[in-house]
């Protein structure tokens, strides 16, 4: 069983050395990109995916779904293992599902607050045009 989470363990020795707002600011590097994180609501919705099944909900080139899973082995949000010609992939933790689930929690809210401050501009009063001549 090859289970390749990324990064070397000089990686994590040094990540052990940096303060935790540095490491968790790495980790959201991670989560910077749209497809990286479908992917991982894709493999949060089922216990582990092929990278077939993964290239086909994706729609992406086999080439650029390598590199976006690589950053996410690299971040240890991932787990792949290999089973003869096919890789599977699944999330590292528990909590990657938590957090994208928080995520949306928050986004729902921040979207709902803004929703709320523009309608109440539309309580505001005219205001009324120059005339320029």
């Amino acid at each position: 069983m090859d289970s390749s989470s990324g990064g070397k363990l000089e990686d994590r020795n040094w990540d052990a050395q940096r303060p935790l707002y540095e490491v968790k600011a790495n980790l959201f590097k991670g989560l910077s990109h749209p497809v990286r994180v479908r992917v991982l609501e894709l493999l949060c919705a089922q216990p582990e995916t092929s990278v077939s099944e993964l290239l086909e909900d994706t729609g992406l080139e086999a080439s650029h779904l390598s590199q976006h899973l690589s950053v996410l082995r690299r971040h240890h949000l991932v787990v792949a293992e290999r089973r003869g010609s096919l890789v599977f992939y699944r999330i590292a933790f528990p909590q990657v599902a938590d957090f994208l689930l928080v995520a949306r929690h928050l986004l729902t809210e921040v979207l709902q607050q803004n929703q709320q401050q523009l309608m109440s501009t539309i309580e505001l009063p005219d205001v009324p045009l120059a005339h320029t001549q």
